[in-house]
């Protein structure tokens, strides 16, 4: 059920959510974009989010909130920052400087707030920003957007589940966009261990709309953290031609449909559809965020034994672009695997080299949580892919429960607890083994029924004293 009836400047007005421009195609472009934004899709009618965003600034180029939403966007594609793209930046101070030159309203300048901040690495203090603009604005669904994709990047699940919860009740099921709500709410309530809620979150947010793509998201999580692997291919078998129109989401998805089949050891399966699907899509949007989920996926098939260097040439042609990005920790670990799987150890170093000028010389939440955690994760895989087991472990493991600082999603972040279980059983050193052993048992107890979790077990058997 996608939406083709755009919202005009009264209709905004009329919903309590007036916004500052005086043509009304700028307006209902605004919508357009916001609604292919929130539900991850690309509306072909209008030439997709980019050609709507191009009408939408064309129809009024000082429009402020319309460059608020243009910025917001490249900023949650992760692939840019300010100090290496002065194209960008210049993007930036333009949406600052016609804020200043017009009489918008406190909540319209609190947005390009926000996302000025955002564009400078300071996702807490923006989101901040869009939480109090939700107190008194509930129904401003880019607010709750930009601070929705923001948690995600800082990992902070609890503010990304509480702040759906809040503005809830304030939306009447006839508001456009309701329906997208529930499924932000179901990923929220997922990420913090809510299981049960977040699944009657997501099935109701697909009654409303099959084709919610992040609400499918939503529920592809339940069944993997849950271990329900069999009912997780079942339902992304059953419903894959209602959530592949999603072309934002889509990649993703099947990304979780993947990881179902490397659950089970299904290992031509998972790969056929790495071919088919996920690795494909991914090389085509070049999407950094769907590119370090190829590479997440193609380490874990190396974990299982399955032979993936030459596989992963693809992707690390893409990252090695990024390497200085710095715009997400996630993305840099993952940056750091894709140099080390094509043996790329020149440039692995010189890509710890930079984050170690970026630690020194950045600031904002990216630069703090390399600091804290980042720079020693990917030290540790350097030190895993030179066979240093002993020292990986070292490395990270007092750190392990500082790796959600680097961002995305507990199913995602689930690579790194396999890789430092890899590097204990393949560390000469003991008390690894011993401390495999327990990481075994601990992943046993999160996680029912995981095969692989089965197989992690007899290679301990097969290599411990």
């Amino acid at each position: 059920m996608m939406r083709t009836n755009w919202r005009g400047c009264k209709e905004w007005a009329n919903e309590g959510v007036p916004i500052t421009t005086t043509s009304d195609e700028a307006s209902k472009m605004f919508d357009a974009v916001l609604s292919q934004y929130v539900g991850w899709y690309e509306d072909s009618s209008l030439g997709g989010i980019e050609n709507s965003i191009n009408k939408m600034v064309d129809a009024d180029q000082d429009f402020v909130l319309g460059h608020v939403i243009k910025n917001g966007i490249k900023l949650s594609g992760l692939s840019t920052n300010m100090e290496l793209n002065s194209e960008f930046r210049e993007t930036i101070n333009y949406m600052l400087d016609i804020a200043k030159k017009q009489a918008i309203s406190d909540r319209e300048n609190k947005h390009v707030s926000a996302v000025a901040l955002w564009a400078e690495g300071k996702l807490t203090q923006a989101c901040e920003i869009w939480e109090d603009i939700l107190i008194e604005t509930p129904t401003d669904m880019l607010a709750l957007k930009f601070a929705h994709d923001c948690y995600f990047c800082l990992s902070y699940h609890q503010q990304m589940r509480d702040s759906i919860a809040r503005v809830l009740p304030f939306w009447k099921t006839s508001l456009p966009l309701y329906g997208y709500i529930l499924g932000m709410h179901a990923f929220g309530l997922e990420e913090t261990h809510l299981y049960d809620e977040a699944e009657k979150q997501a099935k109701k947010a697909l009654e409303i709309n099959k084709h919610d793509g992040w609400a499918t998201h939503a529920l592809s999580h339940v069944y993997e953290m849950t271990g329900q692997h069999v009912k997780g291919i079942n339902f992304m078998s059953s419903t894959e031609n209602d959530w592949k129109v999603c072309g934002l989401t889509a990649c993703h998805n099947y990304w979780h449909y993947g990881l179902y089949h490397i659950e089970q050891g299904n290992f031509e399966d998972a790969f056929r559809l790495f071919e088919k699907e996920i690795g494909k899509r991914s090389l085509q949007s070049k999407s950094t965020m769907e590119i370090v989920n190829s590479v997440s996926f193609l380490y874990r098939l190396k974990f299982e034994g399955v032979p993936v260097k030459e596989k992963m040439y693809d992707f690390y042609e893409v990252c090695k672009n990024h390497l200085d990005d710095h715009v997400m920790g996630f993305n840099d670990a993952h940056y750091m695997m894709a140099c080390l799987g094509v043996d790329d150890t020149k440039s692995a170093r010189n890509f710890e080299d930079s984050i170690k000028e970026f630690i020194r010389c950045g600031n904002g939440d990216t630069r703090d949580a390399m600091n804290t955690v980042g720079l020693d994760l990917c030290e540790a895989f350097a030190a895993y892919e030179d066979q240093q087991f002993s020292a990986a472990v070292n490395i990270i493991y007092p750190k392990r429960y500082q790796i959600v600082k680097l961002g995305g999603s507990n199913a995602q972040r689930d690579v790194f607890n396999l890789f430092i279980i890899h590097a204990a059983l393949k560390s000469d050193d003991k008390k690894h083994q011993n401390l495999a052993r327990m990481l075994i048992s601990e992943r046993e107890c999160l996680k029912a029924n995981s095969p692989l979790t089965t197989r992690l077990k007899a290679k301990l058997y097969n290599t411990s004293y």
